[in-house]
């Protein structure tokens, strides 16, 4: 019997019943190879977007008052992406505890962006049934603070590809760089993943159904960390 600890102290949740979490992490591989019989984080990971969608949407209401459907619309889309809920997941270490069948397995699955996600949507629907709405609204809270606060100059952009470069030429006269990384799915289906450099550095990776849809992630999660660096230095102010 897998030991969830650990986990639970990452999540800061602990649940009444484990077995919620372990469902919320057996990958949909497992009803595959043992049968159809065997329940799988599908449901949990349904109520668990509801429940994602629902308190994003607050925050972003709440948080920028100025900005009206559209851009509050593509914000939230930001933050719910699968490279988003990808990289929540591995901060949490779910991917170790994953069930997957032997074949997810060999093939990767435990680091697989989609299993990944997946199986942080279906946790955040194990602690809403667990425990309450309040509950899973701490939880996205908690997780998404810091996305939330990055996203106040950068993710209301229609040309984050320019935006970048006019940000950065205020340093350097070097444009960025975008790199094509990966490309997987199937053809009707293609996900690429690029990145974007600078001075040498790696600025951040996006992930889009087009190379330069890919590009344009990259550069949107650029602008909010480097925004967002340069905010926590103005907070900090000169040293005395």
């Amino acid at each position: 019997m897998a030991d969830y600890d650990e986990l639970q102290t990452r999540l800061g949740y602990t649940f009444r019943d484990v077995a919620l979490l372990r469902l919320a992490l057996t990958h949909p591989s497992v009803a595959h190879e043992l049968g159809s019989h065997v329940q799988t984080n599908q449901r949990l990971e349904f109520l668990g977007d509801a429940v994602l969608q629902l308190v994003l949407t607050r925050e972003l209401y709440d948080h920028f008052p100025e900005f009206g459907e559209g851009p509050l619309t593509k914000a939230r889309a930001r933050l719910v992406n699968r490279r988003s809920l990808a990289e929540r997941a591995r901060s949490l270490g779910l991917g170790e505890h994953l069930t997957l069948s032997r074949g997810e397995e060999m093939h990767g699955g435990r680091d697989r962006p989609s299993a990944l996600a997946d199986a942080f949507e279906a946790v955040l629907g194990a602690v809403l049934l667990d425990g309450s709405f309040d509950a899973a609204r701490e939880f996205i809270r908690r997780e998404f603070q810091t996305a939330v606060a990055g996203l106040e100059v950068a993710s209301m952009l229609d040309n984050p590809k320019g935006e970048l470069q006019e940000f950065l030429q205020a340093v350097s006269p070097e444009a960025p760089r975008y790199e094509l990384i990966s490309s997987t799915g199937p053809d009707h289906d293609r996900e690429f993943e690029c990145t974007v450099h600078h001075g040498g550095k790696e600025l951040a990776r996006g992930t889009g159904k087009s190379k330069k849809a890919a590009e344009s992630d990259a550069a949107l999660a650029a602008l909010s960390k480097l925004k967002a660096e340069a905010n926590q230095t103005a907070d900090v102010g000169p040293a005395p």
